[in-house]
């Protein structure tokens, strides 16, 4: 990584401690919302009928197979509760791009349109399945970039004390390996998160997430493939019970990889 991008990230990181530790020192009046963001592990619940709920964050990456930076500004999901079981899913980003050959490429990510359905929930214990359809409507990618692919997870958590929980996903993302071909690329996607809360307001959280790519696929040129495995914690802090706020960084495990973000979480109540 180039040495003016390391100061860069050290002195978000210094910044990122002096925030968290901000936050541990304040009040404890709020419940704490459910939300998938900041890290990686989709939560096993919904948003309840009739409630929406807006997730948005910034996050910039460096490093990875084919880019030096990413930047998603914002990055922004909308949930929509039909029945207390079953929600409605819209994915939408807007990214900045600089791939290694120095070119620049930005605009709107692949719009994702999805769902989640809860399939159980009993003694502290939550199963739920959640599916995306990625459409290949991107502007920020050439034309031959784009495809089109599904993301579906299966995702499970278990409250172990009043304020100690681990959630895990298993999933499988599928996309056409380039326009007008036949073949496919398979990526299996794992996550564990531990959360802790630390008062009604504040709660930290650690990861291990990663990917294993083409598991099935023609193998072209730019194309990574193999185990990606990568660590990430993160810190939310609950303004009201339907407003939170977050930040969290991660880091590539086997890999070069970094990634810092923030954003806010609120539900619109039916």
């Amino acid at each position: 990584m180039p040495q003016f991008l390391t100061k860069n990230l050290n002195k978000m990181t210094k910044k990122i401690l002096v925030v968290v530790f901000a936050l541990f020192a304040l009040g404890q009046l709020s419940a704490q919302m459910v939300t998938d963001r900041p890290d990686q592990t989709e939560s096993s619940a919904t948003v309840g009928n009739g409630n929406l709920q807006i997730e948005s964050g910034i996050m910039t990456e460096f490093g990875g197979s084919l880019f030096s930076r990413d930047i998603a500004c914002p990055s922004t999901l909308f949930r929509y509760g039909i029945g207390d079981k079953f929600e409605l899913r819209l994915q939408s980003d807007y990214v900045m791009t600089e791939l290694k050959n120095g070119d620049t490429e930005k605009g709107m990510d692949n719009i994702q349109f999805g769902f989640k359905y809860q399939l159980y929930s009993n003694n502290g214990t939550e199963v739920a399945f959640l599916s995306h359809a990625s459409l290949p409507t991107a502007t920020a990618l050439p034309e031959d970039s784009k495809a089109w692919g599904a993301i579906s997870k299966i995702a499970v958590a278990h409250e172990l004390t009043d304020n100690l929980g681990i959630g895990y996903n298993l999933g499988y993302d599928y996309f056409n390996a380039e326009e007008g071909e036949e073949s496919m690329n398979g990526n299996l996607f794992y996550s564990l998160v531990l959360g802790v809360g630390v008062t009604d307001k504040v709660a930290f959280f650690v990861e291990t997430y990663g990917d294993v790519n083409n598991l099935k696929t023609e193998q072209t040129e730019n194309q990574a493939e193999g185990l990606f495995a990568k660590f990430d914690a993160g810190v939310t802090y609950a303004v009201k019970d339907n407003l939170q706020f977050d930040m969290s960084f991660g880091t590539g495990i086997n890999y070069r990889y970094n990634f810092i973000s923030c954003g806010v979480s609120w539900l619109i109540a039916k």
